[in-house]
């Protein structure tokens, strides 16, 4: 699969989901997906994410949009995680990274003075008909989700 560009469909695809599920990007069709890829559950700022994310889960629904979340931890990592911080939506595990890499949100980064290889904290928000409309990289956790929400209401 190729990398996905703004204003270009995404190509389907599916990752085991939180719930004894399984998300396949083409049953969301006709809704507003918001899909958030970072690092690691169960850290300080994927937990602060994660938990903005639930606070205004209700508008996010009420604005047509559905959210997930997505690393490359297990479903059995998500499920804690998910219980833990009582997050009404889903979260995929990717542990293979065919999504990271679609998405190209795989990076060198350095944590603590050593070089490793991993996501990059980004958030992509996909219209009703399947089409990129929205891309943030490098994400910083304050006031994102906000601004994440403002986009959907604008779409």
């Amino acid at each position: 699969m190729s990398k996905i560009v703004v204003g270009q469909k995404v190509p389907d695809f599916s990752l085991p989901s939180t719930g004894d599920k399984t998300f396949l990007l083409s049953d969301q069709a006709g809704k507003k997906v918001v899909l958030y890829f970072y690092p690691k559950d169960d850290t300080p700022g994927c937990t602060s994410e994660g938990q903005d994310f639930r606070d205004l889960y209700p508008e996010f629904v009420g604005s047509g949009a559905d959210v997930f979340g997505l690393s490359r931890d297990s479903i059995k990592k998500h499920e804690k995680f998910r219980e833990k911080f009582k997050f009404e939506f889903d979260l995929l595990s990717d542990e293979d990274e065919k999504v990271c890499n679609l998405f190209g949100v795989l990076k060198d980064k350095i944590m603590y003075g050593r070089k490793v290889h991993g996501v990059e904290r980004s958030t992509f928000l996909i219209d009703a008909d399947g089409l990129l409309q929205r891309e943030w990289r490098k994400v910083r956790v304050k006031d994102h989700v906000a601004e994440v929400l403002e986009a959907v209401r604008e779409l």
